[in-house]
């Protein structure tokens, strides 16, 4: 049996306008980009024609760690099963000889994350296609209760289930067996374990044995256009659904903002960032495959290893923390200490996440803390925080985003602070610490001026768009 069968969850809403436009190079501080100094830049495509090859170089198993765990009862396929079933909960690819399970969702979702989506599930029904998988895609509603806890209760005796981390390089529960306190006591037990898990991923060959049932043709047109999501905010043009679009984004980091993360990562006026976070949220890029390649960059050796610091090390301990506290995303996950109320109208960084569907990430810890400042109590800002992260956000609904958003209103894997009035002991940042670190006038009028021609008629995503 070689079916893929993909579970898209629709979410009901009223529809609005559609916010969409073209990602413009942002500027530095100073007013322009920094310049960087090396050699001649690789032809266009470079990155995948060097992956692809590494890819097909014969490799050794030897020694080679696997990202999965066992149930206890039995670890081996028995002999003469009909086949595997694969339920991916977040990281849809090619892989056989499987029955695919997609349970992919968005708890709060619009149509611009639905249409990431949906449109990189187009991407993995070509390369199912090349590869002689079936591909046959469900609609419906997965259900929010825990699949996986109800699927091992019900299995027989003599059927494994087998969980992999797909989303880590070192999988959470190898990296520790506990809640770890911050990046400085689990970053020696996740480098300890990278020379294990950082190998090469293969080539999935064609598959060997003919489908039982052939899949229908999918209308992707159709499918798109029949969801009922929220629509006021839109798809947008700067990142492109796919592993191809996730590759292509790799190979213009590596290329053009690499060299500059280090010193600038911090600056929102300057394109430092990777701006991969989408592509790995979603599975359409490993953060496997973001390492191994960053890995070869010999002259960037300072933004390598901050870039691995932040993508490994305190990526992993994100997804770490709520994959062992059961309150990752509410008020009890974290002790907060009592505030007074108190508001203040500051809002122009929201507008970077309501246009781009991604906030900077030094914008996004200043914009939860405020929304801290201006709300009745810690439970409903950060309550806030998450849902308009999750909704807006292409990379919502992600480890990385809890946890951005507990950092700033709770103060996890932080130290205490002086105490102060609203914030307590969590960390206080305010708008002339902001004016300290970049020129915030600058990117005010960047956004000022984008929310002018932003405005459009309400639509529908397209396949065409």
């Amino acid at each position: 049996v070689t079916h893929i069968r993909l579970v898209l969850s629709v979410a009901m809403s009223a529809n609005k306008r559609n916010l969409k436009r073209q990602r413009e190079p942002p500027d530095s501080a100073a007013g322009k980009q920094p310049k960087l100094a090396g050699g001649r830049a690789r032809e266009s495509g470079w990155l995948l024609k060097e992956v692809t090859e590494h890819r097909r170089a014969p490799q050794s198993t030897a020694g080679m760690r696997v990202t999965q765990k066992a149930t206890p009862n039995t670890q081996k396929i028995k002999q003469g099963s009909d086949g595997v079933l694969y339920c991916s909960a977040s990281q849809p690819g090619v892989r056989g000889p499987l029955v695919v399970l997609d349970v992919s969702t968005f708890f709060v979702a619009d149509n611009r994350q639905y249409a990431f989506m949906l449109k990189r599930l187009r991407e993995v029904a070509k390369e199912c296609k090349s590869l002689d998988i079936q591909f046959h895609l469900l609609s419906g509603e997965p259900g929010q209760n825990l699949w996986i806890e109800t699927v091992k209760k019900h299995l027989p005796a003599d059927v494994p289930f087998i969980q992999v981390d797909a989303h880590n390089v070192v999988p959470c529960w190898e990296a520790s067996e506990k809640l770890e306190y911050g990046a400085r006591t689990i970053r020696g037990k996740i480098t300890k374990l990278l020379p294990e898990f950082l190998t090469e991923i293969p080539l999935v060959d064609t598959h060997p044995h003919s489908a039982s049932r052939a899949a229908e043709p999918v209308d992707w047109e159709e499918v798109l256009s029949s969801l009922e999501v929220d629509c006021c905010v839109g798809e947008v043009d700067w990142a492109q659904p796919g592993s191809c679009g996730g590759m292509a984004m790799l190979e213009s980091f590596i290329e053009q903002r690499l060299r500059l993360f280090a010193t600038h990562r911090n600056n929102p006026n300057c394109d430092a960032l990777s701006h991969l976070s989408p592509w790995i949220h979603t599975g359409q890029l490993s953060a496997q495959r973001v390492v191994k390649q960053v890995k070869r960059e010999k002259n960037a050796s300072e933004s390598v290893a901050s870039f691995i610091e932040e993508l490994v090390v305190r990526r992993e301990l994100a997804d770490s923390f709520c994959f062992y506290n059961h309150n990752y995303d509410n008020i009890s996950g974290e002790r907060c200490v009592s505030r007074f109320n108190h508001t203040q109208e500051h809002h122009v960084f929201a507008r970077q996440l309501v246009l781009e569907g991604k906030m900077h990430g030094f914008l996004r810890m200043y914009w939860a803390k405020k929304i801290l400042e201006w709300t009745a109590s810690p439970e409903e800002a950060l309550s806030i925080a998450i849902y308009l992260n999750d909704r807006l956000s292409l990379d919502g609904c992600d480890p990385n985003g809890y946890v951005g958003c507990m950092w700033s209103v709770c103060g996890i894997h932080d130290q205490g602070w002086a105490e102060r009035p609203i914030f307590g002991k969590i960390r206080f940042m305010n708008y002339a610490g902001c004016k300290r670190k970049f020129d915030v006038a600058q990117f005010e009028r960047k956004y000022a001026a984008i929310k002018e021609n932003s405005n459009k008629d309400t639509k529908k995503p397209s396949f065409n768009n």
